[in-house]
């Protein structure tokens, strides 16, 4: 049995409005595919997701950015590990 782990996406609309996804993920996938998903995502014009019964396509060009938690442990090599914001 695969144990899950849960994370939550807060999306950053260009607009200035924001919306908080909650969901698990098995445990076992969080970093083996990572970088797989982590290309299509960047390569992809929709953010699709399926919350609540619906399908969302959320258009990539109306994003301004996303925050993912917990950040996995495997980040891709350009990745600045370690920042924190200063405002």
């Amino acid at each position: 049995m695969n144990e899950e782990q849960k994370h939550s996406m807060l999306i950053h609309f260009n607009d200035g409005s924001k919306k908080l996804l909650e969901f698990s993920a098995p445990v076992a996938d969080n970093d083996a595919n990572l970088a797989v998903r982590l290309k299509e995502a960047l390569d992809a014009s929709h953010l699709i997701v399926e919350a609540d019964g619906a399908l969302i396509v959320i258009p990539v060009g109306s994003i301004k950015y996303l925050e993912c938690f917990p950040a996995p442990k495997k980040l891709p090599a350009y990745a600045i590990k370690g920042a924190s914001f200063k405002d």
